[in-house]
């Protein structure tokens, strides 16, 4: 688990460098791949998947 967690960090940091330079190339999308991936597998699965559903209820709950 230490060792996936740190794996998660490192490509969730790669991530945000390359998201943050502008340009996607296909070594940056297989980073966010791999991040995905890390993601799915890690104990952090569950709450983000609560986390994107809660959001997506209230968008789909607005207005215009």
């Amino acid at each position: 688990m230490v060792i996936s967690l740190s794996v998660v960090v490192l490509l969730l940091v790669l991530a945000w460098i390359f998201m943050r330079s502008g340009g996607l190339k296909f070594s940056h999308a297989l980073v966010c791949v791999l991040l995905g991936f890390y993601l799915a597998s890690s104990s952090m699965a569950a709450t983000i998947h609560d986390g994107v559903t809660a959001t997506a209820e209230v968008v789909s709950g607005l207005r215009p």
